[in-house]
């Protein structure tokens, strides 16, 4: 009677010489660059360097006064920042294609149950991704400047250089997109069999101290923002130790389903 496949022979025989993984790469890296030239040449057509520039300072305009408008204290920044924005907001399109890129690099070397736990980590990282990008937009940087606004003294203009300007926006959006993947970083730490989920239910109050210290690192110096960003992430650390607690009960019943169809 022969004995049942061990799971390691869902991979055997499938691995490739170093060269090639190379040129996967390299394949990966050009599909990557070309979905973003295609987003890139999309938001040039609409709505263009002018109407993104418009939208990302809409939240400090709010707070100046009528006719006020950025100043454009170098040179070649009336040129180049539009540019830097339709970059940034091209690789924030495609980060989705790029992400999937990334896992069609990997998903060789992963098991059957391994490509159905990371494909929807993928999906549910850039979703969160773009979630902490839109509470940055829609809720921090008009509540930021409202409450740097109100210490601005009425004999200064607060005329603001749009490369200083985007610079800080740029920082928070990066800030925000990582801090909200949290619940990802979690859900992975107790999947790998890194963590505990009783550790890290224990280590609640010492991330709460650790959030707040990020949070006055990487965000101005303003209590509003950091508090904003802080709060988030003690509520999605909470939200992973949920995520990792329902994938733990339900991972040994889908790995041994997995198993099964691999030994079949």
């Amino acid at each position: 009677m022969s004995e049942t496949p061990s799971q390691e022979d869902e991979l055997a025989g499938t691995e490739q010489p170093f060269v090639q993984h190379l040129m996967e790469l390299r394949n990966r890296l050009v599909y990557s660059i070309g979905g973003i030239v295609v987003a890139l040449i999309l938001l040039a057509i609409w709505p263009g360097p002018d109407g993104l520039m418009n939208f990302i300072a809409h939240p400090i305009k709010a707070h100046m006064p009528p006719d006020a408008k950025l100043i454009a204290v170098g040179v070649f920044s009336p040129f180049i920042v539009p540019l830097k924005v339709l970059g940034m907001a091209a690789v924030l399109l495609a980060l989705p294609w790029i992400m999937y890129q990334l896992w069609a690099f990997v998903a060789p070397g992963l098991y059957s149950h391994e490509k159905r736990f990371a494909l929807p980590l993928i999906f549910f990282g850039s979703l969160l991704a773009y979630a902490g990008i839109a509470f940055v937009q829609l809720f921090v940087l008009d509540r930021m400047f409202g409450f740097i606004q109100h210490f601005t003294p009425s004999s200064v203009a607060a005329t603001p250089d749009i490369a200083s300007y985007v610079e800080a926006i740029l920082s928070l959006y990066l800030a925000f997109g990582l801090a909200f993947q949290v619940p990802i970083v979690v859900i992975l730490l107790v999947r790998l069999g890194i963590v505990e989920i009783d550790k890290l239910k224990s280590f609640r109050g010492y991330f709460i101290v650790l959030a707040f210290i990020i949070a006055a690192v990487v965000t101005p110096p303003d209590v509003l923002s950091q508090i904003s960003l802080a709060v988030p992430m003690c509520i999605l650390y909470e939200i992973g130790i949920w995520g990792a607690t329902w994938f733990s009960r339900n991972a040994p019943k889908k790995d041994e389903e997995a198993d099964t169809n691999s030994a079949a």
